[in-house]
Order: structure tokens, then C-alpha cells, then sequence
């Protein structure tokens, strides 16, 4: 471990749309500010640029509700097409609910790719549009993958790369930036049977090391600052061939199901 690391975001990206190159206007910023990539970074990246550039977009005016979406809708006072396309997103409907002081209430979902959070991820906030729904990538390990690769081929050097959404937190109040796509990165740090300070061996710690980057990144990535790119220096990490399902735990270890 060593004894400091650096963070900074990179300033200065356009808005993305749908069909933009995101690797390449990432190596443009850098030429244009004259700046590189070092061996060993690791870049956050909002995956809302990332849904952007890939067209996981949909739009209310062109959904038609289903009855199931319009009677769940009637329960947390949502626009029926949004709740369409929150099921749409997901495996299944974790739990519907709307307390009497909100004007809106919340559906909490399994998402299609096996996250649990608010709305299977769809989302308005950073829309472009009026009635535009800003989706998750349709596989954000493979967006992860490739976004790396060519950052890689064009830097000379390893790089890490983590796409990242906020969510809610069960028992905790406030949201959080968290790992959903990951290229080299490990999700979780498994220290079995290494020692603590003191010495003694270790046998269940397992840092979720994607989600801290995840979560330190939303110190500098403020959703107004367009601010999608954080960029973090000087960590030791293990290159490792992983997944964001890594930090999804399984089924038959989840004591809250």
C-alpha cells in the first residue's frame, strides 16, 4: 500500500449524444489540455456518458403503457410510461412505496443486470430532452472493457476503468456513487488470511475496492459540474479479469431477501 494517492477530474468534455465516440473525446481532452495518462490510473466514469454514447435512451413519448405499468403506477403516483419502462429494466419489483409527504413515491428494483436500487436506474436527472429517460448500458462490463482497451492502445500504459451510477442505501439515508462496470479493476480485494496490524490473520475482510473508487469519485463528480471523468493516481492494485457481478452478493447469501 502506498502512502498517498492523487484524484482529479477532467474538465472540459462536450455533452455526449447518442453514437459519440467517448474514448476518443476523452483522448482529445487530454491532447487538447496536454495532459496524459499515467500506468496504473484508474478512471470513474459516470455511466451516464457512457448510456449516452450507446443510445440507452428511451423516451415518454414514445411508450405505451401496459396495464400492469398503469395500476403499479396508480400506487406511487408515477407517470405510467415511466413505470414501463422501469419494468422494462428489471427482473422483478422489489418493493412499491409512497409515503403520504411525498408527491412521489419510489419503486425499488432488481435490475435486469442483478442490481438492487431506486427505479431500476432509470433516470431524468442530466437528461437532454424533455421526456428523455437516461437507461443503464445494456452490459456495462463490456462498455468498461472496451473503453479501457482503447485508452490502453492509445496511452501506451495499464489502465483501470470503472463505470459508476449513485444509488440508495438500505438502512442509510443519502445516495452514493457505486461500481457497475469494471475493466481490470478488481471488485473486491479478498485479504483471507492475511494478518491485521497486530498480527493476527484475517478471515473475512474483503474490501469492495471498486466501490470505494465508486464512491470517492462523487467527491469531485457533482452532478452540475460535468464532471464525468474522475481520475485516480498513484493506488496499487492488482490488474484482475473482472466483472461488476463480483460485488453482487448471491442469492443464497442474501439474509434480507
Amino acid at each position: 500500500m502506498k502512502d498517498e494517492m492523487t484524484m482529479f477530474r477532467l474538465m472540459g468534455l462536450p455533452d455526449f449524444q447518442t453514437g459519440d465516440d467517448l474514448a476518443q473525446k476523452i483522448i482529445d481532452t487530454f491532447s487538447a489540455q496536454n495532459k496524459t495518462l499515467q500506468s496504473g490510473d484508474i478512471l470513474v466514469v459516470a455511466h451516464k456518458v457512457v448510456s449516452k454514447s450507446e443510445g440507452a435512451c428511451a423516451y415518454l413519448d414514445d411508450i405505451t403503457p401496459s396495464a400492469d405499468a398503469i395500476e403499479l403506477a396508480k400506487s406511487v403516483n408515477k407517470d405510467p410510461r415511466k413505470v414501463e419502462v422501469i419494468l422494462s429494466q428489471s427482473n422483478r419489483i422489489v418493493r412499491a412505496m409512497k409515503r403520504p409527504d411525498q408527491e412521489e413515491g419510489v419503486l425499488i428494483a432488481e435490475h435486469k443486470n442483478g442490481y438492487i436500487c431506486a427505479n431500476a436506474a432509470v433516470d431524468e436527472s442530466n437528461a437532454d430532452h424533455p421526456g428523455q429517460l437516461i437507461l443503464l448500458p445494456d452490459d456495462p462490463d463490456k462498455s468498461a472493457r472496451a473503453l479501457c482497451q482503447r485508452l490502453e492502445t492509445h496511452f501506451g500504459c495499464n489502465l483501470g476503468v470503472v463505470i459508476s451510477d449513485t444509488f440508495g442505501r438500505p438502512w442509510r439515508l443519502g445516495q452514493t456513487n457505486v461500481a457497475i462496470g469494471l475493466a481490470n479493476v478488481p471488485g473486491v480485494m479478498h485479504m483471507l488470511g492475511e494478518a491485521d496490524a497486530f498480527g493476527r490473520p484475517l478471515s473475512v475482510t474483503a474490501p469492495a475496492f471498486a466501490d470505494e473508487l465508486a464512491a470517492a469519485s462523487g467527491l469531485l463528480m457533482a452532478k452540475s459540474a460535468k464532471s464525468p471523468v474522475i481520475i485516480f493516481r498513484g493506488l496499487s492494485w492488482p490488474k484482475t479479469d473482472s466483472s461488476s457481478r463480483d460485488l453482487i452478493r448471491a442469492h443464497n447469501e442474501d439474509l434480507f431477501r
